[in-house]
């Protein structure tokens, strides 16, 4: 069982190293700003939180700002799956590529874990 899990998982990898060399995502200005944007914001808060590990700051503290950082990367994440499935996901399909299905699947699982 574990020896077929871990080619399922090589032939994944290789799956998505393959796909992730050939294509580019085509997000608009707005949308590259937009998530700029957060991403500085988030590297500014973990930042802050370095710090206050450095300034031995509060367990409690700390892990409040953690938990907001996760669900800044969350919205992060949302709104790249929402765009890639609204424009590569639906332009494959449209191309009669139909396996992009399976690499959606894949990176939403991901995206759950």
């Amino acid at each position: 069982m574990k020896e077929k899990r871990r080619l399922v998982d090589l032939e994944i990898q290789e799956h998505e190293s393959h796909c992730s060399t050939e294509r580019k995502s085509h997000h608009s200005d707005k949308m590259k700003s937009n998530l700029v944007t957060r991403l500085n914001r988030i590297e500014g808060q973990i930042r802050g939180v370095k710090g206050m590990i450095e300034r031995d700051t509060y367990c409690d503290d700390v892990l409040t700002q953690l938990s907001a950082i996760q669900s800044a990367l969350n919205s992060v994440g949302k709104l790249l799956l929402e765009g890639h499935m609204r424009s590569c996901v639906v332009e494959r399909i449209q191309e009669g590529e139909l396996e992009v299905i399976d690499e959606l699947l894949v990176t939403v699982k991901k995206l759950m874990k």
